[in-house]
């Protein structure tokens, strides 16, 4: 590393907290190397509240790109002076570009699914799409589905905290994307759940359930909701053939697993960052070979 750091060597990093498990520095790292960029990428453990400081040191430094992971998204949006259309409707962001000092936030999570969903040969233009879950995650895919042109999104949640923010967020994705019927049901809404598993195309998990250690968990409880040709993708990735996987492959579904997403959130990254296509396939050989 010491041998490429130049006096015009341009930061990049990661905040969030805790930073330390990330592999984002050193897939960034290797992606700058590959292509020619005279460019570092760090992490740096940063608390929700330390945000608008750490903005205020980004322009300071002339630091050029930034990733941004959990808890700082929602804040980071809140001090971007321009945000993408994604970033706008969701209220977070989880990239940062400097562009000539002005600070550009997008968010790269549902183009991460949609690019994982294409690595497995699956289009979300013109698909009914059945989304569990209504946090960070599966709202980023729910508003790049629709921005992608998705037919349908139905989205099945708990009456939990998160309930109230996924109804206004139907309103803000139909305002948007008047062409995309997006619904919204509990998940204790069984009748209306199995109706439209049977109309769908592509069904996602977007919750934490399945993955370590609850790895014996799945949102589908009923395996005979599963039909043979429909896509099954899920964002967890520890294990990388969750319960819900494992199942759905056993009723003849097409699976696609959550280790994809951190790969293709990253590629859409560095193109922001660089304007430079990541080498895909040796970063995958690399620090995805599982994925």
């Amino acid at each position: 590393m010491e041998k490429r750091i130049t006096g015009t060597t341009k930061l990049y990093g990661l905040i969030g907290s805790p930073v330390g498990h990330s592999d984002s520095p050193a897939m960034q790292n290797y992606g700058f190397q590959a292509c020619g960029v005279d460019g570092a990428y760090l992490a740096f453990d940063i608390k929700e509240e330390q945000v608008p400081e750490f903005i205020k040191a980004m322009r300071l430094l002339n630091m050029q790109g930034c990733n941004v992971t959990m808890p700082c998204k929602t804040a980071a949006a809140q001090n971007m002076d321009e945000l993408s259309p994604a970033s706008q409707l969701i209220g977070a962001v989880n990239t940062i570009v400097n562009r000539d000092g002005k600070l550009y936030g997008h968010i790269t999570d549902g183009e991460g699914f949609v690019a994982n969903l294409k690595d497995h040969g699956v289009e979300v233009k013109d698909k009914n799409i059945v989304i569990f879950g209504a946090g960070g995650a599966a709202t980023a895919i729910q508003v790049q589905c629709a921005l992608d042109g998705a037919k349908s999104i139905t989205i099945f949640n708990p009456r939990d905290g998160f309930f109230e923010k996924a109804e206004k967020m139907v309103g803000k994705i139909q305002d948007k994307v008047p062409g995309c019927q997006v619904e919204l049901y509990d998940l204790d809404a069984k009748d209306a759940m199995k109706e439209k598993i049977d109309a769908a195309d592509i069904l996602v998990n977007g919750t934490l359930l399945g993955m370590k250690p609850r790895e014996d968990t799945s949102i589908i409880n009923d395996p005979d909701l599963f039909h043979e040709g429909l896509v099954v993708a899920d964002v967890v990735y520890n294990p990388k053939e969750t319960r819900l996987l494992r199942e759905a492959k056993e009723h003849g579904c097409i699976t696609v697993p959550g280790s994809g997403m951190l790969l293709w959130q990253g590629v859409a990254a560095f193109k922001l960052f660089t304007g430079k296509d990541m080498p895909v396939e040796e970063v995958k050989e690399k620090f995805f070979s599982e994925a």
